[in-house]
């Protein structure tokens, strides 16, 4: 069984993994609204994934014999001043859950909490993923740029990143379609 602040701290995460499925999902919801449907279906794609991450914390609590609790999820923000402002929100979230996850490491590790510890292996490399996924799309943007003909390139290829199986995707193509690595 889980100590009590682990416990707590195990909660405080699945409550920030259901935030951040609201967030992308608002986000998702304005790109849709500003006709960027690559960017949306991205967004809404990686909020399902957000919500499976809860999920999985959530099971492993449940596993333990502790409770799960779920808490009011604070709303989002609804207005961006661009997909640039969009994705660099969604990269400096991605380091605040890094900065959590770490934290859940290093409680695990000095409770000596096993388990626990073996459970958030999983999160430390999706997390390493998630920011190089980020990190890699915010490059793109200052690379390619938003003027003109780049907005419609960076929404094509960030729709593509959808598309592809388990948003793993590992490249985007430039618009003289070369591949860039993300």
């Amino acid at each position: 069984m889980l100590s009590q602040k682990m416990t707590d701290y195990l909660n405080q995460q699945i409550n920030l993994e259901m935030y951040s499925s609201n967030l992308y999902l608002q986000m998702g919801s304005w790109c849709a609204y500003k006709g960027l449907d690559g960017c949306a279906n991205f967004l809404i794609k990686h909020a399902d994934e957000e919500m499976g991450h809860m999920r999985r914390l959530l099971a492993y609590v449940n596993e333990t014999g502790s409770l799960a609790t779920l808490g009011a999820i604070e709303a989002p923000e609804t207005s961006f001043n661009s997909v640039g402002d969009i994705f660099q929100k969604t990269y400096k979230h991605e380091q605040l859950v890094t900065s959590k996850i770490n934290e859940l490491v290093h409680l695990a590790h000095a409770e000596k909490d096993y388990a626990t510890l073996q459970f958030l292996q999983w999160y430390i490399a999706e997390q390493h993923q998630e920011e190089f996924l980020f990190k890699g799309i915010l490059d793109k943007i200052e690379i390619i740029g938003t003027d003109g003909q780049g907005m419609f390139f960076i929404d094509r290829e960030i729709g593509e990143l959808a598309t592809k199986k388990g948003m793993e995707a590992t490249t985007m193509t430039s618009p003289d379609n070369a591949d860039i690595a993300v």
